[in-house]
């Protein structure tokens, strides 16, 4: 079968590789999309600065390179393992692709999404979404219920994140917020706060493209560049500031402002991942008693709630997900490191 197996940085090639058979406990998956998702891009580009080791096995997967990517995907399953009885072949499923040691102290708290030595499947484990079938644990499939297409499938993921990253907000209904960034995750953060009853939301977003294309979702959005970020915040909070902003932009600038746009006692949530270290004055928590918190990934929850989500039609792709074949994967990559596009799947099973 073909796959896109990363052998090192800016190495990426579409191989020829054997077709997986599942173990007792396994699915095998005919794949259908796979998202081409910002971590991706930094493994590719600077699996150093991601904080990726590949010069030695995975701590809990035991996995070496080359690896497949993709661990944004969706798939129906095929083939069952010994003792799988959850699920049945047929079934069209999203896949949560986290791998965790169980020992740590982020495990022992239930936080397998901040495991020590995570892993994920098609990351920094065997197997992955580009390429015509894998094999997964079935604990980790998420059955699609029959209005969710495995295209929108393939979105659950990175959906997720965007979810948990509402979730770990503690915005409730009726707040406000600010998103810093309208890329795929700033996208889904959006809808995650709608579908939360959160309705005042201003998008910060320097590209004219990207702007466009949330103000055709419905979205209200501002140039921090050319506009005036500070005026339309206020505008929306009637002088008060946002109860949470969200960087999902991975840019110090992005944090910076999200800062002085909140209410007292508001909250930041960095969702993106930064390359580069910044700089920030801590008293400016100190004079609002304002907050920075991080969040990274999702927990089956997230997923859970996505695809209800999705069921009830809260999701929309206009204009921002775009497809390509498993053989254009590394010009997309090329294509999204320079600005160009938000969404691309991969389509893993050709014709």
């Amino acid at each position: 079968m073909k796959a896109a197996q990363f052998h090192a940085k800016e190495d990426l090639r579409i191989d020829e590789v054997p077709e997986p058979s599942p173990a007792a406990g396994q699915v095998k998956l005919q794949n259908a999309f796979a998202g081409i998702c910002g971590s991706d891009l930094h493994v590719y580009y600077s699996p150093e600065a991601a904080g990726l080791d590949f010069d030695k096995p995975h701590p809990v997967t035991g996995s070496t390179l080359p690896q497949i990517l993709g661990h944004e995907f969706s798939g129906t399953v095929v083939e069952l393992g010994e003792g799988v009885t959850d699920v049945a072949v047929g079934d069209r499923v999203a896949v949560w692709p986290v791998y965790y040691c169980g020992e740590c102290a982020a495990c022992r708290r239930g936080m397998f999404n901040a495991c020590q030595k995570v892993g994920f499947h098609g990351l920094s484990s065997d197997g992955g979404g580009m390429a015509e079938f894998t094999t997964v644990p079935a604990s980790m499939l998420h059955v699609l219920p029959d209005n969710v297409d495995l295209r929108m499938g393939a979105l659950v993921e990175p959906m997720a994140v965007a979810w948990h990253a509402v979730e770990r907000s503690g915005v409730q209904s009726g707040g406000t917020a600010l998103i810093a960034g309208a890329g795929p995750i700033g996208i889904g953060v959006w809808f995650a706060l709608k579908a939360r009853g959160v309705d005042k939301v201003l998008v910060s977003e320097p590209s004219a493209t990207r702007r466009a294309t949330l103000e055709a979702l419905g979205a209200i959005v501002v140039d921090p560049v050319g506009g005036d970020l500070g005026a339309a915040v206020a505008e929306l909070t009637g002088g008060n500031g946002v109860d949470v902003a969200f960087d999902a932009a991975g840019a110090g600038p992005a944090i910076t402002s999200a800062l002085a746009s909140l209410t007292p006692g508001g909250r930041v949530i960095v969702v993106a991942i930064h390359e580069r270290a910044m700089e920030f004055l801590p008293t400016q928590l100190v004079m609002a008693e304002t907050e920075i918190a991080g969040t990274l990934g999702y927990l089956p929850a997230d997923f859970d709630a996505v695809i209800g989500a999705m069921a009830d039609g809260v999701y929309n792709t206009t204009g921002w997900v775009d497809e390509v074949e498993l053989t254009g994967v590394v010009d997309a990559i090329h294509s999204l490191r320079e600005g160009a596009g938000s969404k691309i799947l991969v389509k893993s099973t050709q014709g």
